[in-house]
């Protein structure tokens, strides 16, 4: 017979608070990096062997912890995954070497072997021997208007995207494409050898030529050379193009009372980095052996599902909700895990929210700051009351509570696996890092990437989804009165914000309305807190629900009357 304390504590165990031990316990972090040291290794994009291969690498820790394949459908068990293929509407592509130097110097411009970005994705291989001709510097006047230039046999080279210009130098002759483009966050010319992952137009198999991607210090080198003279360059270039299928992994927890309700997460697989994203594939992968660990231990129970998963960046996400309406109508969250490994010690990186579209993407001021990545102009209309935002913050900050774990958020800028979820009126949220001065660059390697920031952020992903798929009408009411409080916070912030705005000349009803605003984003996002209890809404729910929209109600009423 179990002891009084022993059921307390299995009982404590199934609570916000008591998921926390339990995770943090179940949760290896060295597994999460052992799997990023596998796929960051392999050149990603769909289709392509890097891509496939971390894909069924993927399918053996989850085969070992314990997930079935489908015979049937998810209906099979507990615990179940697929791989889904699709043909692909162009072949897919990989890098397998590079080299570009210049006529008459011994030590290469670039080589695949130190900068494995320098391949734009696409580029064909060149005869066997390489090509050697004269480079031509255009400028960006010149690229707006290349008709009647004869680029014949030449390799033009310019201070751009090699992408916004390879087709029309290309059509006038090119062998290829050479160019310079590199964000100021990435600090180049610190970072003087970093070059970021690009592309070219993929025509065919037999007018395919080559783009080459410079790093700073490539680029200066061969500005100096070319201030000499005419420059000739040796281009060596090996890739493969060949048509492929696109694989996508979905693994399920199933849910034991509503499993057609669920709580997904997707990390993207393919580009080239350790950080982005072999970090997200590692970490989802951890979380999911984790969850099918404390589910055959009986230590967890998912009332709704966990669906897990990893595919095309936005297309597999955005797929898996259009693609069945049904299923579709069950999905209450999404979560993208993108760049969350970094070791910010390194990047210059921070751990990032993005929140979906609430009032501080409209009015961006105090603690809401966006990135360098930066976000579009927002209307009052594209925003989205919802709990899921503050509810997942919180859930990280309570980790970070334990080991001073730095989080923070941004407004809402898009460009990850959360906008399908958005796009399709399901909460959607993303777990990122920036900015990073390595983002999209080859120096996002292993050495940058931490085990344990990988951790912080895999306990506090499950703990999120063990929380809402599992949530009884107690979590419910600590999680109203959690957002009552964050709502009360805000508006405080945002009275103190609009004093010292009026003192600078802003109109007193300016700063009145974004109040207002705010106040109506949290009053409607707790009127969202219906759907949490997997049992449905009670009576109680409902008088917490309207007591704390009340008292938001009461505070916006206050501030108002107190800005002049």
């Amino acid at each position: 017979m179990l002891s009084i304390g022993t059921i307390y504590a299995q009982n404590n165990s199934n609570t916000i608070n008591g998921y926390y031990p339990l995770l943090r316990s179940a949760f290896i972090e060295a597994n999460a990096y052992k799997t990023v040291a596998f796929v960051e290794k392999r050149w990603r994009i769909p289709g392509n062997s890097g891509f496939n291969e971390s894909i069924f690498d993927v399918e053996k820790t989850l085969q070992q912890a314990g997930y079935k394949r489908e015979v049937k459908g998810e209906a099979d068990g507990p615990l179940t995954y697929r791989i889904e293929t699709r043909e692909m509407h162009r072949p897919t592509w990989e890098p397998v070497n590079a080299v570009v130097t210049i006529e008459g110097e011994q030590t290469p411009l670039l080589t695949f072997a130190t900068n494995r970005n320098m391949l734009a994705i696409y580029s064909a291989s060149t005869p066997a021997g390489g090509v050697t001709a004269e480079v031509v510097f255009l400028d960006r006047a010149t690229l707006k208007n290349l008709e009647g230039k004869d680029l014949a046999g030449k390799i033009v080279f310019a201070e751009a995207n090699v992408g916004v210009f390879y087709t029309a130098v290309v059509k006038n002759g090119a062998l290829g494409a050479m160019g310079y483009s590199m964000p100021g966050y990435t600090q180049p010319e610190k970072n003087v050898n970093s070059i970021q992952f690009g592309g070219i137009a993929y025509q065919d198999s037999l007018s395919q030529k080559f783009g080459i991607l410079l790093s700073y210090a490539a680029k200066e080198r061969l500005k100096a050379a070319l201030q000499k003279g005419p420059v000739k360059v040796h281009v060596e270039v090996e890739s493969k193009i060949y048509p492929s299928k696109e694989l996508t992994i979905v693994a399920n927890a199933r849910g034991t009372t509503r499993p057609d309700e669920r709580f997904v997460f997707s990390a993207h697989v393919q580009e080239p980095g350790a950080n982005d994203n072999a970090t997200g594939v590692g970490t989802l992968a951890e979380m999911a052996r984790t969850t099918a660990e404390l589910i055959k231990q009986k230590k967890f129970e998912p009332k709704r599902t966990i669906t897990f998963l990893w595919g095309d960046e936005i297309v597999s996400t955005g797929r898996y909700i259009a693609e069945d309406t049904v299923r579709a109508k069950g999905i209450k969250w999404g979560l993208s895990l993108d760049m969350v490994g970094e070791d910010v010690t390194k990047t210059g990186g921070s751990f990032l929210i993005e929140k979906m579209p609430d009032p501080s993407a409209i009015w961006t001021r105090g603690k809401d700051k966006h990135t360098e990545w930066g976000g579009s102009e927002l209307k009052e209309s594209d925003m989205f009351p919802h709990y899921f935002n503050d509810l997942v913050l919180n859930r990280c900050m309570q980790q970070g509570k334990e080991n001073g774990w730095v989080v923070k958020s941004n407004p809402f800028e898009g460009g990850s696996d959360h906008t399908p979820f958005l796009q399709a009126k399901i909460p959607g949220l993303l777990m990122w890092h920036f900015t990073d001065m390595f983002y999209h660059t080859d120096a996002d390697r292993l050495n940058m990437v931490s085990a344990q920031e990988m951790k912080n952020v895999g306990v506090s992903a499950l703990a999120t989804a063990f929380t809402l798929t599992a949530a009884n009408q107690t979590t419910t009411l600590t999680l109203i009165s959690e957002l009552q409080k964050n709502a009360t916070d805000r508006l405080q912030d945002e009275y103190t914000l609009g004093l010292q705005a009026i003192k600078d000349g802003s109109p007193a009803d300016a700063e009145k309305h974004k109040i207002d605003v705010w106040a109506r984003w949290y009053t409607d996002a707790l009127g969202k807190m219906t759907d949490i209890n997997v049992d449905g809404n009670t009576s109680n729910i409902s008088t917490g629900i309207a007591k704390a929209q009340k008292i938001v109600a009461d505070l916006n009423l206050k501030f108002d009357g107190d800005l002049k």
